[in-house]
């Protein structure tokens, strides 16, 4: 990592990557539209549950990052990582156990949803995702490794945690769920698709035969634009079969952000310094297609 001036970054700076804030969007959109698609379909809304759950959304997502830090230290693929929080502390066996700790906490606040309604079902839920989340990159599972990251960012991320915050209000499932559940896991998986172009050399150094590892940068980019296509595809198929509403129209307001990406990943898909800033432009699709969504959700109910 380096700054466009080519000196090396600021502790500060490193410090900001490592943390990674935009991140946080992969907890906070499924929850806000899994509560959003809850209050428009049944009126129902408990700021209390939805507050918890987003606060112990976030503290598994920190445990998340770190500990995807961790491990991948143990396989050397973050070797020449220097936001890696591992890097920057130099001590492992800390980190690991500040990952669990904010795991713990995480799954603290999902108890006491649980406890509060008496009903376990957001509690299984929440603790599967986290066993995907965990065979992602922890031994000896380690899917991220095979390719199979994306799978399993798009069913975590997408139907399961929409469906634990749509329950969380309503104590019952919808179709409202799949649909919501397939855009928000397409635009999730997005990101971390995107975040492989410009590691391709660590990964294969590594043995991690990651998306574009193995359909090359090219092939990649064209996958991408194909993605982010069905994307909007499938948000007009929801809305023909009238699962979504007409007010769902807004998420194309994030057009020009899905433009921008497919248009800078082909552009420079071969090109790792110009290609490196592109999972920040899917965090930006990510977050602004979630929100829209979750406005269109919402206003039938409000109206």
């Amino acid at each position: 990592m380096t700054t466009t001036s080519g000196l090396p970054p600021s502790k500060g700076k490193l410090w900001l990557a490592a943390i990674k804030p935009p991140m946080y969007s992969v907890a906070i959109i499924p929850i806000t539209v899994g509560t959003a698609a809850a209050f428009g379909e049944t009126g129902r809304f408990d700021p209390k549950i939805f507050a918890t759950f987003l606060t112990s959304a976030i503290l598994i997502i920190a445990w998340l990052n770190i500990s995807n830090d961790v491990f991948d230290a143990e396989t050397g693929i973050d070797k020449n990582k220097a936001h890696s929080v591992v890097n920057l502390t130099g001590n492992k066996s800390l980190m690991f156990w500040l990952a669990n700790a904010f795991l713990s906490l995480g799954i603290s606040g999902i108890l006491l949803i649980a406890w509060w309604q008496q009903n376990v079902t957001v509690l299984m839920i929440i603790l599967l995702c986290c066993a995907l989340g965990y065979s992602y990159q922890g031994p000896p599972f380690r899917f991220g490794y095979q390719g199979l990251g994306e799978i399993i960012c798009f069913f975590t991320f997408g139907p399961m945690a929409i469906a634990a915050a749509y329950y969380s209000q309503t104590q019952h499932f919808s179709w409202l769920i799949l649909a919501s559940g397939t855009l928000i896991g397409m635009s999730t998986s997005i990101i971390l698709f995107c975040s492989h172009f410009h590691q391709v050399e660590d990964d294969l150094a590594a043995g991690k035969r990651s998306p574009i590892v193995r359909l090359g940068t090219e092939l990649g980019s064209q996958v991408l634009t194909v993605t982010t296509a069905l994307f909007f595809a499938f948000t007009t198929i929801f809305f023909l079969f009238r699962i979504f509403s007409f007010w769902t129209a807004f998420v194309f307001l994030s057009v020009p952000i899905a433009y921008q990406l497919v248009s800078h990943v082909n552009k420079n898909h071969d090109q790792p310094e110009q290609v490196s800033n592109c999972k920040f432009i899917a965090v930006k699709f990510h977050f602004l297609s979630g929100i829209l969504l979750a406005l269109g959700l919402i206003i039938p109910q409000l109206l």
